[in-house]
């Protein structure tokens, strides 16, 4: 089946619902617990009946009723269980936005629209391979390959929810309402086992839906129902990934019941010191400690302000359990903060100030914050929205303290980190992966990615239908073919066909071809990038891309870009070839006495003379010389040097700001209109 768009739509539903629906905030703080009112607030859905045992055999749901609509299927479970329609509805909202994901796992091995989790599911490959994470090649680090950590499981929801409705793990994983009925039992079983009141309305449910994702903490509890009843309030209506239109009429009154949360789960832990206070999060220092041979890890203490240009998106290739243990290693390396699947909660490891050993070059590690998720880049279908959202209000918060842009020339991917020199190109890594919806993240960021109506514009925004985009990607299980999901890359080829080859990258592949493996982003471009447009053919688009023309499919009636405006940089006249570098390193000159100077090393692309990149910003030359326990021996060398940053290839790349010009949107209108006037005199 075809998917259709997940646009979530959050509109005025007055034939739906009695009051209008009014959208949330991109990036939604929890509001506070506010006492009850006198008068009680009536529910969002008639009172359905009290809970009903499921059959012993077969389960609640009739073979000939599994494809329902998702819409009735909610209805009918709710009334099955005696759960509120609305608590069901937001609880699958922010597991999965009622998706069912073809019968997929998300990165936790959770299943279908109630993100029902199978612990007996198989981690599959793991990507993180072979780098340096520290990446200063004044004193390189060991490759390091993620230990064989045994994880803590989680509550196995999924074959709970078969002893509660009779229904087979095997359809709870596959059949949407089947899922649903598991999760309305879940719910059911939670606020009986909780001692809650066995009637339906919403308010008195908060204490079961602090326990749904199945975690202890009482701040992830209170912070997952915060979301669910911050939902119901708003309300919400989105068309899924299968072409279901589903509506949760908003309840504005609505207020949980205690105010004080749920009682029994554990006192909620020491609160980070750079997180919002609208996020669960909290303070799990990483290992700082002197090693042998006059080593230390895993990360670099800094005393005084640090300048932020970068935050770093990871997803960890292991389980959130797994990942927090892995910072109290002094040998391994380190981040600064970890987010949970299941409910978003947040674990910080360093200061903010302080620099993590993540991204496998100094230059960015200095310059950034770094984030894992916990899940897998290629074994999981997709992340839960509770950690989408965590992570957004995260970075929107650290955006705001720092003044990081928000775009994505600033909140970058791992994979969007370049090699430091031409020997560590080609084991950078690739997470998070196509298929983190980077066009949903910065919906929830406060800051969606839009194009420009400018008929001058120059660029392309990259921007496929994340649910329609369903790329080709092998490397997935036994098969090694990956299963048809939704993404948010397009490939990009050396002519304008699909068989046409890939582009290359001489870099990743110095010796052959690109390939389809999700693990290969050599011929990828990525939703927020910005590319400088070189030619339009039919249904194809070509871009500048790694010293070369690369095109992507991007038909009129199903575009993967959109138009965009921005500076673009082309090499000055003499100075082509330029040089494209993995860091903004200073000149010799620069360097004092006592601090070893750091060779300036061109990576082996170049920028040939006639093509445009975009340009994501400008900076002056700067080295931070760490490698001392003690933070106050630490220097920092600023050249005179300045650099462009530039889109050059799915990574991002730097170079001399003497080499290029900067084409501006003026000069774009003003080439126009000379190229519009030397036409009409002819």
């Amino acid at each position: 089946m075809r998917r259709l768009p997940g646009i979530t739509v959050v509109a005025t539903l007055t034939a739906l619902a009695p009051a209008a629906v009014t959208p949330p905030p991109a990036v939604p703080a929890p509001p506070a617990v506010q006492t009850p009112p006198l008068v009680p607030v009536p529910p969002a859905v008639p009172a359905p009946a009290a809970v009903t045992p499921a059959p012993a055999a077969g389960g609640p749901v009739p073979a000939g009723r599994a494809s329902e609509g998702r819409q009735a299927a909610f209805a009918r479970a709710a009334r099955t269980y005696g759960v509120p329609e609305s608590v069901l509805l937001a609880v699958s909202y922010l597991e999965s936005r009622w998706d069912a994901n073809d019968g997929l796992p998300s990165v936790s091995a959770g299943y279908g629209p109630m993100h029902l989790v199978d612990v007996r599911a198989d981690p599959g490959r793991r990507g993180h391979r072979g780098q340096d994470p520290r990446g200063d090649g004044g004193r390189p680090h060991p490759p390091v390959t993620l230990p064989a950590t045994a994880a803590v499981p989680p509550p196995d929801t999924l074959r709970r929810a078969a002893e509660l409705t009779g229904i087979a793990p095997a359809r709870l994983r596959r059949d949407p309402t089947a899922n649903i009925q598991g999760g309305a039992a879940l719910l059911a079983d939670l606020q009986r086992r909780a001692g809650g009141p066995a009637g339906t309305d919403p308010a008195d449910w908060y204490g079961a839906v602090a326990r749904y994702p199945g975690t202890a903490d009482a701040g992830a509890g209170r912070f997952f129902a915060d979301e669910v009843y911050a939902t119901i309030r708003a309300g919400a209506a989105r068309v899924t990934d299968d072409g279901e239109r589903m509506v949760l009429p908003a309840v504005p009154g609505l207020s949980p019941w205690p105010p004080s949360g749920p009682a029994g789960l554990r006192r909620a832990p020491a609160p980070a010191p750079d997180c919002p206070p609208t996020v669960s999060c909290e303070w799990m220092p990483a290992a700082y400690q002197r090693l042998r041979k006059g080593g230390y890890g895993n990360h670099d203490r800094y005393d005084g302000p640090r300048r932020i240009d970068y935050i770093v998106i990871h997803d960890g290739e292991t389980s959130y359990d797994a990942i927090t243990r892995l910072t109290k290693d002094p040998t391994y390396l380190s981040w600064h903060f970890t987010l949970r699947s299941s409910d978003g909660h947040i674990a910080q490891h360093l200061r903010a100030s302080d620099i993590g050993w993540h991204a496998g070059n100094w230059y960015v590690n200095t310059r950034s914050i770094g984030l894992e998720h916990e899940g897998y880049l290629a074994k999981g279908a997709w992340y839960t929205e509770a950690m989408y959202l965590a992570s957004a209000k995260l970075v929107a918060h650290l955006a705001r303290e720092y003044g990081v842009p928000l775009d994505r020339a600033h909140i970058i991917g791992h994979d969007n980190v370049p090699g430091t020199t031409p020997a560590t190109v080609r084991g950078m890594h690739q997470d998070p992966g196509p298929y983190w919806d980077w066009g949903h993240y910065f919906e929830l960021l406060g800051s969606p990615l839009t194009g420009s109506a400018d008929p001058a514009a120059r660029s392309v925004l990259i921007k496929p239908d994340y649910a329609l985009n369903q790329p080709r990607f092998t490397g997935c299980g036994k098969s090694g073919e990956c299963p048809p999901r939704g993404a948010s890359s397009v490939w990009l080829h050396s002519h304008p066909s699909e068989e046409a080859p890939l582009v290359k990258d001489i870099g990743k592949h110095p010796a052959g071809a690109s390939t389809y493996s999700v693990y290969d982003h050599a011929a990828r471009a990525s939703t927020g990038q910005r590319y400088a447009l070189a030619e339009r053919r039919g249904d194809w688009t070509a871009i500048w891309y790694l010293g070369q023309k690369a095109w992507f499919h991007d038909p009129a009636d199903a575009r993967t870009s959109v138009p965009a405006s921005g500076p673009l940089v082309t090499p000055r006249p003499g100075h082509a070839p330029v040089k494209v570098y993995g860091r903004a390193y200073p000149e010799a000159s620069a360097y004092p006495r006592g601090v070893p100077r750091q060779e300036l090393v061109p990576l082996q692309y170049s920028f040939p003379a006639g093509q445009l990149y975009s340009l994501g910003m400008t900076t002056r030359a700067a080295y931070l010389r760490a490698g001392t326990f003690d933070p106050a021996a630490h220097r920092i060398v600023r050249g005179e040097a300045r650099y462009r940053q530039i889109q050059f290839g799915h990574r991002i790349m730097f170079v001399r700001a003497a080499d290029v010009q900067v084409i501006t949107k003026e000069d774009l209108r003003q080439g126009a209109r000379l190229r519009t006037s030397a036409s009409r005199r002819r």
